[in-house]
């Protein structure tokens, strides 16, 4: 159920970030930016149809797709993806793929906090957030 995921999280720790988007291929300025932002994400489920909202002093950006449903999808770093997000054992997963490349995103709730466990290649990336009160 999308619906565990509802609410409003904030970045409270991040691990191997700058790595994950060396692999994404993100520019060095654009990383350095990234790197200093602590963005909010908000998460809005209606049935099937989910709303992830991530905003940030440097970026915002907001996607909404059905469960299950391949959609377009433009990150935050400007790339232009074929995404699908499926729900799997609880975890939310963002499947991205563009120019021949794959990445996920994994979201899961652990002990209150919402894990996102970014995957690119062999490079992984953790971000924990905290669901706001």
């Amino acid at each position: 159920m999308a619906e565990a995921f509802v609410g409003v999280w904030n970045l409270v720790e991040s691990c191997n970030f700058d790595s994950y988007m060396k692999a994404i291929d993100v520019s060095f300025a654009t990383r350095q930016i990234a790197n200093l932002t602590k963005p909010t994400t908000i998460i809005e489920a209606d049935g099937d149809k989910v709303t992830i909202k991530t905003q940030s002093t440097f970026k915002s950006t907001e996607i909404n797709f059905k469960l299950d449903e391949e959609f377009d999808e433009t990150t935050a770093d400007d790339r232009h993806v074929k995404s699908l997000v499926t729900l799997d054992g609880g975890k939310l997963v963002h499947v991205q793929k563009w120019n021949g490349k794959e990445t996920t995103l994994v979201r899961e709730l652990k002990d209150g906090k919402l894990i996102l466990t970014l995957t690119m290649g062999d490079v992984v990336c953790t971000r924990t957030y905290q669901k706001a009160q």
